[in-house]
């Protein structure tokens, strides 16, 4: 799921050989540890995320993936409070819409690139993983006590910011943040689920915190309720489309 993601973003992001990179909300490396190959030895990545588990996660792609890569330089840290270095490039994947403060976040992201650099923004697109989410946010109301019920409530009542939801309303946002020549396009993407990918995709995005505070039992009562949800409403695949922008500080 993220790979795709994330090289879609890398591709419009085009690092360069020797670039300084700032990888920001970077996960668990699907964005940076690509970008850290295309910028070679005489580049520099620093990937930042909040959580120490993600940079750890990152550590284990390279690990496993990469040769090593000492331009890939890894900080469990609030990429918002970022030292504004002077970056060429500054890319977030699925990210600013975690942001405390939305517009300010964003902001500081464009603050962190160079006069002339390019600052890149990935989020989801309109409906994606909507009736997927609906069906899981059902299950746990049905399933998972008073527990589950203030979880659901919690993420309903704070849903995401207002972030734009066209190509064009996304690339007028990157305008208003100061940034140039913008441009953003959707990027269509459905993955085929089956009852147990459905399950680990709960487990391995935000979506998770709906069932962060069950207890084992209540939360298998949920996953079974969900899976038997998704089967009923015929949902077989999950719309993971994404909006892409691309925007250049200003010289």
């Amino acid at each position: 799921m993220w790979n795709p993601i994330s090289m879609a973003t890398v591709l419009r992001a085009a690092p360069q050989f020797g670039e300084l990179v700032l990888d920001a909300c970077c996960g668990d490396g699907a964005s940076a540890v690509p970008t850290a190959e295309l910028v070679g030895p005489t580049g520099v990545v620093d990937a930042v995320d909040l959580s120490e588990q993600m940079i750890e996660l990152t550590r284990q792609r390279v690990e496993r993936e990469a040769a090593p890569l000492p331009q890939l330089r890894l900080h469990a840290a609030d990429v918002t409070q970022w030292e504004v270095v002077g970056y060429d490039l500054v890319q977030c994947v699925l990210g600013v819409f975690f942001f405390a403060d939305l517009q300010a976040g964003a902001a500081h992201l464009v603050d962190c690139a160079k006069p002339g650099g390019r600052v890149v923004v990935t989020i989801w697109a309109p409906g994606a993983l909507h009736e997927f989410t609906e069906a899981l946010c059902d299950a746990v109301e049905a399933e998972g006590g008073d527990a589950g019920a203030e979880a659901v409530a919690a993420y309903r009542d704070g849903g995401p910011p207002e972030i734009p939801e066209s190509p064009g309303a996304l690339a007028q946002w990157l305008g208003g943040l100061g940034l140039e020549r913008t441009r953003a396009e959707i990027v269509p993407r459905h993955l085929d689920l089956d009852a147990d990918l459905a399950w680990r995709l709960v487990l391995g995005m935000s979506r998770r915190r709906l069932v962060a505070d069950l207890d084992d039992e209540s939360r298998e009562r949920v996953a079974t309720a969900f899976r038997a949800l998704l089967a009923e409403r015929g949902i077989t695949r999950v719309d993971l489309s994404t909006l892409i922008g691309v925007g250049h500080r200003p010289e």
